[in-house]
């Protein structure tokens, strides 16, 4: 019951704005499992979440296929290193540090507005943007398969930041890149690590509903709602973090 409600919840999370990530994690701790088979377990169990995610925002998504091609590099090669990294490195150092991208991914979405009025007045050229949106994919997608939690507020804050498009539009860009990052990490996990399947497949037909009925909603909720809701999110898996470190 608790996994299954875990995967229902994280799965509507990730389909409004990302962050399911702190649902499913902490639940697959309450249940037993150690933090690392909890987080390798969590990736895979609500993978279908992301992709029930991508089906509700297929509207948005399909003007933008040309845009995920060139991101799909990077987006591969982060997703990979980051696998890779969780399967040989301590993940202490990098819990220590990822409450604080989380914060400083929220202050960049709340001033997200007033920063792309800046890029705007100072002439940035678009190709200037794209490379930042090139590096800070690589930088998210290695994040999001090292540890996961808050992923899609870091890559809201950088889309929203460097692409002129709406936030709809954003919000169903940023669901596919957390579906490629995260089968990408779920490939490699399903491959090298000890994945608690029975608990993965508990969650995982409720994450599917949860990321479509997530995803539908956040298309009609206005965009300053989504824009609190993301900050919250961000800012809850902040604190989060920070209280697990003491």
């Amino acid at each position: 019951g608790l996994l299954l409600a875990a995967g229902l919840g994280a799965g509507v999370v990730n389909g409004v704005a990302g962050g399911g990530t702190l649902i499913s994690f902490p639940a697959l701790m309450a249940a037993g499992y150690p933090a690392l088979r909890a987080n390798v377990t969590s990736t895979i169990g609500i993978w279908p979440g992301y992709l029930g995610g991508s089906a509700g925002f297929r509207k948005e998504i399909v003007a933008q296929r040309m845009r995920l091609r060139g991101l799909a590099p990077s987006m591969v090669v982060g997703a990979v290193l980051g696998g890779v990294l969780l399967l040989t490195t301590p993940s202490r150092g990098f819990r220590r540090l990822a409450p604080f991208l989380l914060l400083s991914a929220c202050a960049l979405f709340a001033l997200q507005p007033y920063v792309t009025a800046y890029f705007h007045r100072s002439g940035t050229a678009q190709r200037t943007k794209n490379a930042i949106l090139h590096a800070g994919s690589l930088a998210a997608a290695t994040y999001g398969a090292y540890f996961g939690a808050g992923l899609g507020v870091l890559l809201l804050a950088l889309l929203a930041t460097t692409l002129p498009e709406p936030l709809t539009r954003v919000n169903g860009l940023r669901s596919v890149m957390s579906l490629i990052i995260n089968t990408v990490a779920a490939l490699v996990f399903v491959v090298h690590a000890h994945v608690a399947w029975a608990a993965a497949g508990l969650m995982a037909a409720s994450a599917l509903a949860g990321g479509y009925v997530g995803a539908r909603a956040a298309r009609v909720i206005p965009s300053w709602c989504v824009r609190v809701f993301v900050i919250a999110v961000g800012i809850a898996s902040a604190a989060d973090l920070l209280a697990s470190q003491h």
